[in-house]
Formats: structure tokens, C-alpha cells, sequence
């Protein structure tokens, strides 16, 4: 699965008036990030004792299967270890398990929760079910054999039951869920945007006041797409040249940010260097540049703190999305480039000290551009990205 990769997204909304989310996702991957194993398990009933129930069927399951153990293994280890309500007698979670292998082949297990929904070339596609009992229980096991854009969509009993009664008799069935992805399908969208507005759509069948815990997870199928990041000149001067020639070697899409560095890449290639008029108002964020040979080139820390901002708000619950979507400054198109377009991304941090960026009255978050390298690189890691960091 070189060529290939995983895009991984899940959102979730809490029962009203709950703190804690009765569903849980656990990922686990494998063989360097070309295999995982991701598990979504509902435990039964809502707030702090579904939360325990899930995240402990979550995490049993997820590690067993990891390690390749049999799938009764992992059943009959959670039957004994949930702990049992008082009030209903029983120690109950479903679940469901997605393993993706590096051999392009989807092992799909179901146990009480809406069927997942795959998504191939757009549309809902049907694929073999095969039913097993195990413990009394009856368990769906498929195969499918992986394309490029092959996307699968698994959510809780939450997702279906949205709209009972006020809007829709009897909820919002798969089908009507399957219909509502295929209308709203792009290519271009990742996991965790398909995640969102599945789950915005549910939280308005709710009337924003939802009966039950509701979770989406998406994973999909998509090409490898390298993106590089040049951010600061090196400490030595005499390290230009091989920070620029490792920096432009790279395949993929390359990014330029700071004025001095965007100079150095310009003499380099031996391109002018031209600054773009403004296609956008916000006084906030410097003006880009073009160079030939570079698909952008951005001021640098003032332009990398918005991005880390739009990059924590999108792990929480990505209400900035309207923001970075379609604007056109330059932390919006980085924004774009990383979260949406990459899937491996490689950073060039030059380690000279620009004398401004430790002015205490400066309105950043951070004071120098290594803190922001180093939290811009935990949160792209938690979206699955694969991050390396070269300092000069």
C-alpha cells in the first residue's frame, strides 16, 4: 500500500445534557501506518456509565486485533471484563471493526450497530455479509478488496435514530443516510469533512437537542499526496544551498514562509520574486508571493500561527472550516494544502533567530517559530498525517 494511503475523520455529539460522548472511536495502526485497525463501539444507555462500556470494548477490541488475535478471542474477553449495570442487569456495547491491511484488503465486523456504509466511485455500493454466531451473538464478517476513493462511512445507532417523531417517523434510516452522502460526495473532501456534515445534518434532525450519543467515522481509500514545508533560514549561512537542494529534491507541492526564505528559494531557482496584490480582506494576515517553481510563498510566523489555529480548531470541532475553505490569504491555502491535500508532510525549519519574533508585545501565540513547528506538527500527526522535521 505505498502508493495508497488511509484518511481517517470522526466526529461526535453528546445525548443532551450528557458531558461525556456514550460512544467510542479507537485507533490502532500498523506496519508504519499501512495497516490499522480502527473500532466503534456504543455502549448502552448514555453519559459516564455508556462512556466506561465503550471505551473499554474500544480499546480491548483494538489492541487484541492488532496483535492478531481471533476474533471469539475478543469477544469473550469483553463479555468478562464490562462491568454489569445494576439497573438493566446486563454489560452491553456494540461495535464495530474496520481493518485495512498494507494488501489493500477491508476485514469489515459488525455487532449490533448500523450496517457501514461504502462509498465507491460516489455511490452506495452492496458488499458480501456473512453472518457467525460467537457467545450467542451473531457477529456480520466481510471482505472487500480495496480501491483508490473506496470510502466507508460506520456510525451509531444515534446517527439513524436523528429526527424520530418531530421530523421523521421513524428517523433518519441508512438509506436516507447513504442517499444524503451520495448527493453531498467530492472527491476533494477528507474523512473528517465527510464526518461533519453527516454529523451537522444529524444535530439538525435533532432539532439540536439530541436523544442519543451520535458518531461518525469515515475512513477512506486516497493516493498519497507528499506536501513541503520551508519555514526560516538556517543558522548557518553556509547551509543555504543544501537546505534548498534537499527542500526542492522533494516531490510534491512546496511551500515557502518568511521573507528572508522566500528570498533565499528565489535566488536559488533564480526566479523573481513578486509580490501578490491582496484577493482578500483580512488586515490580519500578510500578502503572499509568487515564485516560479514554488506553489507558495507566505510570510512566515504571523502566517503559521493562523494555520496552527485552524489546525486546533479542526481537531475540536472544526467551526473555523468556513474560514480557511475557500478564502484565498496565505494561512488559508496552507491550511488547504495541509488538511485537506496532504497525506505526508515534510518540514524544512531553519533554526536563525529573526530579532522581531522576540519582541514581547508581538500578537502571536508563540515567540519563536520552533514552538510553532513543534504544535503545528502534533496536530497534523493527529490527523493522521506522517510529519518529518529537518532543522538547520
Amino acid at each position: 500500500m505505498k502508493e495508497l494511503c488511509t484518511d481517517v475523520g470522526y466526529v461526535s455529539i453528546n445525548h443532551i445534557g450528557e458531558q461525556l460522548c456514550g460512544d467510542h472511536v479507537e485507533l490502532v495502526e500498523q506496519d508504519g501506518g499501512d495497516s490499522l485497525v480502527l473500532v466503534l463501539a456504543d455502549g448502552l444507555g448514555s453519559g459516564v456509565k455508556a462512556s466506561i462500556l465503550s471505551t473499554l470494548t474500544a480499546k480491548i477490541i483494538s489492541t487484541m486485533m492488532a496483535n492478531d488475535l481471533p476474533l471469539e478471542d475478543c469477544v469473550q474477553a469483553i463479555a468478562k471484563t464490562l462491568p454489569i449495570c445494576k439497573v438493566r442487569g446486563v454489560a452491553y456495547s456494540t461495535f464495530t471493526i474496520l481493518r485495512v491491511t498494507a494488501s489493500l484488503e477491508a476485514e469489515i465486523i459488525q455487532y449490533d450497530n448500523p450496517r457501514v456504509i461504502l462509498l465507491r466511485d460516489g455511490k452506495g455500493t452492496p458488499y458480501p455479509i456473512t453472518e457467525r454466531i460467537i457467545d450467542g451473538k451473531t457477529v456480520a464478517q466481510s471482505h472487500v478488496r480495496l480501491r483508490e476513493g473506496d470510502t466507508f462511512v460506520a456510525v451509531s445507532d444515534g446517527v439513524i435514530h436523528a429526527g424520530v417523531g418531530p421530523k421523521l417517523n421513524f428517523g433518519w434510516q441508512l438509506p436516507n443516510v447513504t442517499a444524503f452522502l451520495e448527493e453531498n460526495y467530492d472527491p476533494a473532501l477528507t474523512a473528517k469533512t465527510l464526518s461533519a456534515m453527516l454529523i451537522s445534518q444529524c444535530e439538525q434532525l435533532y432539532g439540536g437537542e439530541p436523544g442519543d450519543d451520535a458518531t461518525v467515522c469515515t475512513v477512506k481509500i486516497r493516493q498519497r499526496n507528499p506536501v513541503n514545508l520551508l519555514f526560516g533560514p538556517p543558522t548557518d549561512p553556509a547551509d543555504v544551498n543544501k537546505m534548498l537542494s534537499l527542500f526542492f529534491a522533494k516531490a510534491g507541492k512546496h511551500i515557502v514562509c518568511g521573507g528572508t526564505t522566500s528570498t533565499l528559494a528565489a535566488e536559488h531557482l533564480g526566479k523573481p520574486l513578486t509580490v501578490a496584490m491582496p484577493l482578500y480582506l483580512d488586515p490580519e494576515i500578510p500578502p503572499t508571493a509568487s515564485i516560479e517553481g514554488v506553489d507558495l510563498a507566505t510570510e512566515g510566523v504571523i502566517t503559521i500561527n493562523r494555520v496552527l489555529e485552524y489546525a486546533q480548531d479542526y481537531l475540536k470541532d472544526n467551526a473555523r472550516y468556513g474560514e480557511w475553505c475557500s478564502r484565498m490569504d496565505g494561512a488559508s491555502q496552507i491550511a488547504r494544502m495541509l488538511f485537506q491535500e496532504a497525506t505526508d508532510i515534510n518540514f524544512y525549519v531553519g533554526r536563525a533567530v529573526n530579532a522581531a519574533h522576540q519582541n514581547p508585545n508581538l500578537p502571536i501565540s508563540f515567540s519563536i517559530k520552533m514552538r510553532l513547528v513543534d504544535e503545528l506538527s502534533k496536530c497534523l500527526e493527529e490527523m493522521g498525517k506522517k510529519i518529518r522535521v529537518s532543522y538547520f
